[in-house]
């Protein structure tokens, strides 16, 4: 029993809608739409963000398919598949997006800044001097997002 849960008794995941390929109809619950998602499989599934810094467009999430609400929740083996996506994940933005370095944030509890309660890890594309940390995201446009996505599913269906 995960003694460090947030999550309200009648939270609706937007993740999990994600994952189950369900899309916005209006009520800006699920932003994402299944065209930002870049890998899928069994455990985890890899899509564009919809929040976007000015220098570090297009950064990629990494969710497990089942809901987990945070660290404390996640079991080893999706720990393991998310962090080994991560990695190939690093490879595709430094190579489509010709990026400096790779920054990974994950967040946890209302104190670490989690806002979505389903463990997801963020992985940022990094150029010298980019202000990444300094910076608010903007909501990116599903158009904004296809063209990011479409490279970076390139990037692995050429690379299996």
């Amino acid at each position: 029993m995960n003694p460090y849960k947030h999550m309200p008794l009648d939270y609706v995941c937007p993740f999990c809608l994600v994952v189950n390929g369900v899309e916005d109809k209006g009520n800006k619950l699920v932003q994402s739409k299944q065209q930002d998602i870049v890998y899928k499989d069994d455990y985890v599934t890899a899509l564009i963000a919809t929040l976007w810094w000015d220098n570090n467009k297009a950064h990629v999430i990494i969710i497990p398919n089942q809901h987990f609400e945070n660290i404390f929740d996640l079991p080893i083996e999706y720990a393991t598949k998310i962090h080994q996506l991560s990695l190939n994940v690093s490879y595709a933005l430094k190579e489509c997006y010709q990026c400096e370095g790779i920054s990974t944030r994950q967040h946890n509890e209302p104190g670490g800044s989690q806002d979505v309660w389903h463990y997801h890890l963020h992985v940022y594309p990094r150029y010298k001097d980019d202000n990444l940390y300094k910076m608010d995201g903007n909501i990116s446009s599903p158009k904004e997002r296809l063209f990011y996505a479409e490279k970076l599913r390139n990037w692995f269906e050429n690379n299996k």
